[in-house]
């Protein structure tokens, strides 16, 4: 006999990227900062005291919420701390989605949206994007009770412009949560639509631009109401006392912030070119990764080559995506051997039909 709810018996969970046991590898599957957190970050840990780990932490974080507020020049107020952007997106599906309130969001993207939806036991509307991940105009007329945007997008790397966010948010009857997990790479980002919308909450994350992935921590954006009514629905201490010590000293470093994800942003436009070099298509990235489709070669083959190199990259087997690979902007010596692995297998695979002709 199932004890579970039918939806949640049928569902396939999400699936992290693969996480290996060895540290003596090239890890550019989980879109990580390659480079350490901030000193002050380091610091802040040396110095939590047993005292502080006997009590629960802030329930609200106050200390983060308001270093946020300034940084992002938006009001204390609008401000939620949460544990990862996960967090936010599963107190996001509690608070407007239902059987009878549908999600909508454009194809592909995170995948973990389609596993949400299902968990909540809601519709979910995915709207395809085309080929050059444009953002669909049949978004605006979904009727849906939440849309979601990931901006830059995941797995693509793409961007839509703030203007298009702002019509969509105008004519959406719904919330639009725009997800910038990854706006710490690109050159704008949404903030300051909160205060024109009351219907828009942007999502954070300290994983990628901060380099504190290991500890989860997150935060949205969005005006006063909507940010009290989601503290209705999140965890009463949802984001523990070390997780918003440490978050609050990453964010407070502002220049180490800003000195690391500029050297992102140059390997990546370094490794976006050594690709192109090697026969690849990729787009342009605003994110900490690229997209990267084979013209000549099978996707697949090539990340099982590269694991044998214990060299890890990820492959979506679905649709849209079965003839790429997500490529993890990693260090210049991560990039590097990435690349001398690449022209080794595609050189194997020139020569190899060569080899067979002799053979006969």
């Amino acid at each position: 006999m199932g004890y579970l709810r039918k939806n949640i018996e049928k569902v396939k969970g999400y699936e992290p990227g693969f996480q290996p046991k060895e540290t003596d590898v090239v890890k550019l599957n989980t879109n990580e900062n390659p480079y350490p957190p901030s000193p002050e970050v380091l610091k802040v840990l040396t110095e939590i005291s047993p005292e502080r780990l006997r009590k629960y932490p802030d329930p609200i974080g106050d200390e983060f919420r308001q270093a946020a507020a300034e940084i992002n020049s938006v009001r204390f107020e609008d401000i939620m701390c949460c544990n990862g952007g996960d967090d936010l997106l599963t107190i996001a599906f509690r608070a407007f989605c239902d059987k009878n309130r549908p999600v909508a969001y454009p194809v592909p993207t995170y995948s973990l949206y389609r596993v949400l939806a299902k968990l909540q036991n809601c519709r979910a509307i995915e709207v395809p994007f085309d080929t050059e991940f444009n953002l669909p105009a049949k978004l605006a007329s979904t009727k849906a009770a939440m849309t979601i945007i990931c901006n830059p997008n995941a797995p693509s790397g793409s961007f839509i412009s703030i203007d298009e966010l702002t019509s969509l948010a105008d004519e959406l009857s719904g919330v639009l949560l725009i997800d910038e997990a990854y706006v710490d790479f690109a050159e704008a980002n949404c903030t300051q639509m909160i205060k024109e919308f009351d219907n828009v909450i942007i999502l954070r994350s300290l994983s990628k631009g901060y380099g504190l992935a290991g500890i989860r921590f997150g935060y949205a954006i969005a005006q006063s109401n909507l940010i009290k009514g989601l503290m209705k629905v999140k965890d009463s201490y949802n984001v523990d006392a070390i997780a918003l010590a440490v978050a609050t000293a990453a964010i407070k470093d502002q220049k180490y912030f800003s000195e690391t994800t500029e050297k992102v942003k140059k390997a990546r436009g370094f490794l976006t070119e050594q690709l192109r070099d090697l026969g690849f298509e990729v787009p342009q990235s605003h994110a900490n990764f690229v997209l990267a489709r084979s013209k000549n070669s099978q996707a697949g083959e090539i990340f099982d080559k590269l694991k044998e190199l214990r060299i890890y990259v990820r492959y979506f087997e679905m649709p849209g995506l079965d003839d790429k690979l997500r490529i993890t902007v990693g260090t210049d010596e991560q990039n590097n051997k990435l690349i001398v692995a690449l022209k080794e297998i595609l050189s194997q695979e020139t020569a190899s039909p060569a080899r067979d002709g002799n053979q006969q």
